[in-house]
């Protein structure tokens, strides 16, 4: 679970009766996978913005079900936990081509983004709910022809999903894997397609080991579009536009002192009745 400090729990205690309707919004459907596993459901929202081309390989092969029923083969405590191999180790891949790495793109001003943190030389924050680096925007070109952007990647912070590849830099095909804990070593060796929202501990819970001796599985993978309305997950989702969000970042950067980065924001969710 995820583990807050006290400035931050009261936070979150006053945002529960004083949070407005437009501080939440509804999950993206096209863009959020539902993982049931042995362990119990995650569900991840995914970030086309960042990698286009990935999101659109798993968003393939699920509706597939090419990720129903595979193991993870390869557990590592604070590390990652991957899966996605269709041979259940590592070297397995879909019968589709290999995808380019997508770790670093073009974060433009018309791009939906929340600033959190200006560390020296970068902005770190959130597109939707997957954690980003930047740089500065004073690295930003001049206005004009509408096309301003800076270079900017996701970063491993705990849930992140990210797909896994070969030696080759343009080797990622179906793997994936989820972060275990924060490893932001991997920003921009690996492409960051999503962060989990909900179901934090079953990742945590999921048996350790190269590979486990009794793995974990995907039982069922499903977009969130593709379920039918009766058996939809019914969540809501933290609005980085809003107020809340912005009270939920004051207290957390005030818990952590110096200490704060963007993985220290994990984004609530909750279920709507």
């Amino acid at each position: 679970m995820q583990a807050w400090g006290a400035g931050a729990i009261a936070a979150l205690a006053l945002l529960a009766t004083s949070a407005t309707a437009q501080d939440w919004m509804p999950l993206d459907a096209d863009n959020t996978l539902v993982m049931e596993t042995t362990q119990g459901r995650v569900i991840i929202v995914l970030s086309p913005q960042m990698a286009p081309q990935g999101v659109a390989r798993i968003k393939d092969l699920t509706r597939q079900g090419f990720y129903n029923g595979l193991l993870f083969h390869r557990v590592i405590d604070h590390f990652v936990a991957q899966t996605g191999n269709p041979n259940n180790k590592d070297g397995g891949k879909s019968a589709l081509p290999d995808l380019p790495l997508e770790a670093v793109f073009r974060l433009a001003e018309t791009v939906p983004h929340s600033v959190v943190a200006q560390p020296d030389g970068a902005t770190t924050g959130f597109i939707g709910a997957v954690p980003y680096v930047a740089m500065t925007d004073r690295h930003m070109p001049p206005a004009g022809d509408g096309s301003r952007a800076v270079r900017a990647w996701g970063t491993h912070c705990r849930g992140v999903l990210g797909m896994g590849r070969g030696d080759a830099t343009d080797s990622a095909n179906s793997e994936l894997y989820l972060m275990r804990d924060t490893v932001t070593r991997l920003d921009r060796d690996y492409t960051v397609v999503g962060r989990v929202v909900s179901g934090f501990e079953v990742v945590a819970a999921l048996r350790v080991g190269e590979p486990p001796s009794q793995p974990d599985a995907m039982t069922r993978m499903r977009l969130l579009s593709d379920m039918p309305a009766s058996g939809r997950p019914k969540l809501e989702i933290m609005n980085t536009a809003g107020g809340a969000f912005a009270t939920l970042v004051k207290a957390k950067r005030a818990e952590k002192g110096a200490d704060f980065s963007v993985c220290d924001i994990m984004l609530p969710v909750h279920e709507v009745r």
